[in-house]
C-alpha cells in the first residue's frame, strides 16, 4: 500500500504561488517544494516572510528537511532555497534538463564569465525515475517538459507536486511560450501525469481563483482526467496543442519574469555583487521581441 505524505501548504498571495512541506508519516523527515523568496519589484526589496514561515513550521514540529526541490526555473516568482539550506539543512535540486534552460537564459541576460552552465548551482540534478526517498516515504522524479524543457513532477508517497503543468480542474493547464516551451510535448507530459493511479492526489504550484472561489491547491488524477477545462479526457492532442497555441497568444508576461529567471537559474542565488559591493539584477530590454534600439545607444 502506499504511503499517505503528510502535505502542509503555504500560499504566496502576490505570485499566487504554493509552496508545500511533505513530511514522512512514519518520521521526523521532510522535504520543501517551490519556496517564495518575497520581491518588492517597484523598489527593488528582497524579504523573507513567506520563507520565514515555513522555517517556524519546520522547527515548531521538530521536522528534519532532507530535500529542497524546484520543479522548474520558475518565471513569477524567486526561489527561497539557499536561505532555506542556510537556515534548515538538506539538498537543493531540480531537473537535470536545467542546463538547457542556463543556456538558453545565460545568453539572454549576458551573464557574468562566472555562470556555469552545467547545473552545478544545484546539490543534485534529477532525471527521469530517480528516486526521491524523505525518510522511509519513497518517492520519485518524472521529467514532464513542455511549459519549459526542465519541468519535473515529484511523486512522493501518494502525492504528487506537478509544478506548473496543470492547474486545478477549472483554470487548465501551463502556458508554453517560453524560451524551449512545445504544447505537444506539454500534453504528452501530462498523458504520463493522468495516467497514475486514479486516486494519486495532486498537488498544484498557482492558483488563480477563477470565478472568486476559494483558494485551492489539491485534486486527484481522476478528477484532473474528469474535469480538466483543457486536458480532460477525449481532448486530442491537436485539440490541445490548438487550444494552447492560441490561447498563449493572448497572454502577457509575469510580472516578475526577468528578475525571476536571473535568481532561479542560480539555484536562488542572486548574482555577483559589482564594483561598489551592491547587487544588481538585469532589464534586457526587448530580448523577446521588439523593434532594434541601437539608434538610442548612449555613447559613452
Amino acid at each position: 500500500m502506499t504511503a499517505i505524505a503528510d502535505v502542509t501548504h503555504f500560499f504566496d498571495a502576490p505570485t499566487n504561488t504554493l509552496s508545500y512541506v511533505v513530511k514522512d508519516p512514519d518520521s521526523q523527515a521532510c522535504a520543501i517544494v517551490d519556496s517564495v523568496l518575497n520581491l518588492d519589484y517597484p523598489s527593488g526589496t528582497v524579504s523573507y516572510d513567506g520563507a520565514d514561515a515555513i522555517i517556524a513550521h519546520v522547527q515548531e514540529n521538530g521536522l528534519a528537511v532532507e530535500w529542497i526541490l524546484e520543479t522548474h526555473v520558475h518565471a513569477d516568482h524567486l526561489s527561497a532555497a539557499p536561505y532555506l539550506q542556510q537556515k534548515l539543512g538538506g539538498k537543493i535540486a531540480i531537473g537535470s534538463a536545467i542546463k538547457t534552460v542556463q543556456n538558453v537564459f545565460g545568453e539572454v541576460f549576458n551573464a557574468d564569465p562566472g555562470f556555469l552552465r552545467d547545473g552545478s548551482q544545484f546539490d543534485v540534478l534529477l532525471s527521469e525515475g530517480d528516486n526521491i526517498n524523505i525518510g522511509s516515504l519513497e518517492g520519485y522524479a518524472m521529467h514532464t517538459p513542455g511549459h519549459t524543457p526542465a519541468c519535473m513532477v515529484y511523486v512522493l508517497g501518494d502525492a504528487a507536486f506537478v509544478g506548473d503543468t496543470l492547474f486545478m480542474p477549472d483554470f487548465g493547464t501551463a502556458r508554453c511560450d517560453f524560451p524551449g516551451g512545445d504544447a505537444a510535448t506539454l500534453f504528452r507530459s501530462i498523458k504520463r501525469i493522468l495516467a497514475l493511479p486514479a486516486e494519486t492526489r495532486i498537488f498544484v504550484c498557482h492558483d488563480y481563483m477563477p470565478n472568486d472561489r476559494e483558494l485551492a491547491f489539491e485534486t486527484t488524477v481522476a478528477a484532473e482526467t474528469e474535469a480538466n477545462i483543457h486536458v480532460k479526457e477525449g481532448v486530442s492532442e491537436s485539440e490541445f496543442v490548438a487550444m494552447r497555441e492560441a490561447r498563449d497568444q493572448t497572454l502577457g508576461m509575469p510580472n516578475l519574469i526577468l528578475p525571476s529567471l536571473q535568481v532561479n537559474m542560480r539555484a536562488g542565488h542572486v548574482p555577483p555583487p559589482e564594483s561598489n559591493e551592491r547587487f544588481f539584477l538585469k532589464l534586457p530590454l526587448n530580448a523577446f521581441g521588439g523593434p532594434d534600439l541601437s539608434n538610442l545607444a548612449a555613447k559613452e
